[in-house]
């Protein structure tokens, strides 16, 4: 097309196409900037070894950032690979709904209709048929695991598809089908199963064919790569111990679990897996699925009778806030993970550790948190100083560990460090005179006033109800 465009017009167009950008990444720096400040901080004090993350606002990935260690001698970046165990699900629950856009197979379908090895003993004579659609939503009744112990280490013995499939005989139903949740890893990797029957193909090339390579995502694979690791993929580490260190974890491969836990992603693959779905959304029509069908693996289609559990076609749907997210989490030895999507506002958070006994949703969480404090104009106010001056960190000791100081729209931003809640923490000031500044209220009106001292032009100290904290940097 820019062949038929006069030279001046094609100047402009690609003037916009570079203006359009860029304006994300300035409207929320200061917002970015302090997402930054607390996860680098939260980092330290939680003794994570690397941790990824991004932000993605419909089709654009607007922030992405890394901190830490993939390894001992390699950093950690939005590029680094990390086992994204459950995660998994989506891309086995997207390929199960492929086949159901195609008519090859029924949500209702029985499994033992479609599996000839699907022999597990049903305990209760009351319960209706296990079907796909019960696999999709974990209401099935079938166990957590297949019979084998392969979450313990130091060598994680995962079981070959045969393995499962041979002891699948010797496993009994927890509970009648359609009745309760039970989250089965067992149930996602006899999905993968069904796919191999129903497509004639490989587990792992139906999923490059028909889902990665379609919506390039050059670095999602149904696999952790030996080749890869301590490098591009990132070395896993158990959960703190009471001295502060973590056990290296080997790396593992999940073999006939696959399907439910063997994937391997970075932080930007899964924004764009993400942007793709926004997009389907958006738009109608096709793309690798129907719009429609995407629509209801969103919906609610099972909920536990306590009330306390949502679950759609392969995703978890939650509110928070008021806020519908549509989302899943991963957990495996040395590596926890989420992708959370706002499908309303087009909003995706993802957060990668290569540590367990961690929180990634808490992370993604306060991202959002962070995002919904920003001006709704996102213009900064006028001021006669240069906030920066006073930004950095101010040590808190005894009290606390640290204060760090950043600019937020024209006002500053107070919080201290460590904490798990930023968007509570802040305390944003307003300028007033000098170096002056006094709090801004919950009712906006101006509160104490907190004054930094300088020695030789540079901020040393910050003065608070006539007390004082030393700049640290």
């Amino acid at each position: 097309m820019f062949q038929k465009l006069p030279s001046f017009l094609l100047l402009a167009f690609l003037a916009m196409q570079s203006c359009s950008a860029q304006p994300q990444q300035d409207i929320n720096k200061d917002a970015f900037n302090l997402i930054e400040k607390w996860m680098e901080a939260q980092r330290d004090y939680q003794h994570l070894p690397g941790i990824s993350a991004s932000i993605v606002k419909d089709q654009e990935i607007i922030w992405s950032k890394a901190f830490g260690n993939a390894s001992d001698n390699v950093s950690a970046s939005p590029g680094t690979l990390y086992s994204i165990c459950s995660i998994s699900k989506l891309f086995t629950s997207v390929a199960i709904m492929q086949l159901y856009d195609a008519g090859k197979l029924r949500l209702d379908d029985e499994v033992k209709s479609v599996l000839p090895s699907f022999n597990i003993q049903q305990q209760h004579k009351d319960s209706g048929p296990i079907t796909i659609r019960s696999l999709l939503t974990h209401s099935s009744g079938l166990p957590r695991e297949a019979d084998a112990p392969y979450w313990t280490g130091p060598d994680f013995p995962f079981p070959t598809k045969e393995e499962v499939n041979s002891k699948l005989g010797g496993q009994e139903t927890l509970y009648p089908a359609s009745t309760y949740f039970q989250y089965s890893n067992l149930g996602m990797s006899l999905l993968g199963e069904v796919i191999e029957e129903i497509s004639g193909m490989p587990y792992d090339e139906y999923v490059e064919k028909n889902i990665l390579q379609p919506l390039r995502l050059a670095n999602t694979h149904p696999y952790m790569s030996e080749a890869q690791w301590g490098k591009e993929l990132a070395v896993g580490y158990g959960a703190m111990k009471r001295d502060g260190t973590r056990d290296k974890i080997a790396l593992f491969d999940a073999k006939g679990i696959t399907a439910a836990a063997g994937y391997s992603s970075n932080v930007e693959d899964l924004g764009r897996f993400a942007s793709w779905q926004f997009r389907l959304l958006e738009k109608g029509g096709s793309e690798l699925l129907k719009s429609s069908t995407l629509k209801e693996m969103h919906r609610v289609q099972w909920v536990d009778p306590d009330w306390g559990v949502h679950w759609g076609l392969g995703f978890v749907v939650s509110q928070n806030d008021g806020t519908t997210l549509v989302s899943h989490g991963g957990s495996c030895p040395g590596y926890r993970t989420t992708l959370q999507m706002d499908t309303k506002n087009k909003m995706a958070y993802t957060v990668m550790i290569n540590a367990g006994g961690e929180s990634p949703e808490k992370f993604a969480r306060e991202l959002r948190n962070i995002m919904d404090k920003v001006p709704k104009d996102k213009k900064a106010k006028k001021t006669s100083v240069n906030l920066e001056t006073y930004a950095g960190r101010y040590s808190a000791q005894p009290w606390g560990s640290e204060t760090v100081v950043v600019p937020w729209y024209g006002d500053l931003a107070i919080m201290g460090l460590p904490t798990d809640n930023p968007d509570e923490a802040m305390t944003l000031l307003q300028h007033v005179s000098g170096d002056t500044f006094k709090r801004i209220r919950d009712d906006k009106t101006l509160g104490e006033e907190i004054t930094f001292e300088k020695k030789d032009g540079k901020v040393t100290k910050m003065w608070r109800n006539n007390n004082f904290s030393t700049r640290i940097d």
